[in-house]
């Protein structure tokens, strides 16, 4: 039994929702985001305060009753406060910058890399070392970390490249010299 799904989401006051069968859409101060949940899921909206039940007892819907009610309340919190993920670059001549809304790196390649963001996110740098990831949707946002960290992930050796703010890196020992 699902101990996520049973819990019930509270809607702040700047928040509004319209249900249309399985499909919910969330407007808030900061966007508006859309999406269908599974029919073994029944979603009902009583008094500010949501809750989500299980249509039938079957493997797949006891799989999707927490997914829902995460996805959910990751919808209510992003459109009204939206989520964001820091990321740190380390090594000698790596740095970062904002090229309108483009990301650029410069990461020891000999050519920089741009990442031009989705809708609904931005970029904000600091100190050419710093990258902040802003969004609605937590799933984009932390995909787009992602994908900023794989393009020069952290070797074990010195630590050098992009990695997540507060991210232990396991070192390994060096050559032994003589």
């Amino acid at each position: 039994m699902s101990r996520i799904g049973k819990k019930e989401i509270k809607l702040p006051q700047n928040v509004k929702v319209q249900i249309d069968g399985q499909k919910i859409q969330v407007e808030g101060p900061k966007g508006k985001l859309s999406r269908v949940f599974p029919d073994q899921i029944k979603l009902s909206l009583e008094d500010n305060t949501f809750s989500l039940t299980k249509v039938e007892e079957s493997i797949t819907a006891r799989e999707r009753y927490g997914l829902s009610r995460s996805l959910l309340s990751n919808m209510i919190v992003g459109v009204s406060e939206g989520f964001e993920k820091d990321l740190e670059i380390k090594g000698v001549g790596y740095r970062s910058q904002v090229d309108g809304k483009n990301l650029v790196l410069n990461l020891g390649y000999s050519h920089p890399i741009i990442i031009e963001p989705p809708k609904d996110i931005s970029f904000s740098v600091e100190k050419n070392t710093s990258i902040k990831i802003t969004g609605i949707d937590k799933e984009v946002v932390g995909l787009i970390a992602s994908k900023i960290r794989n393009t020069r992930p952290p070797e074990p050796y010195k630590g050098k490249g992009v990695q997540y703010k507060g991210e232990q890196i396991r070192r390994k020992a060096g050559k032994a010299g003589k």
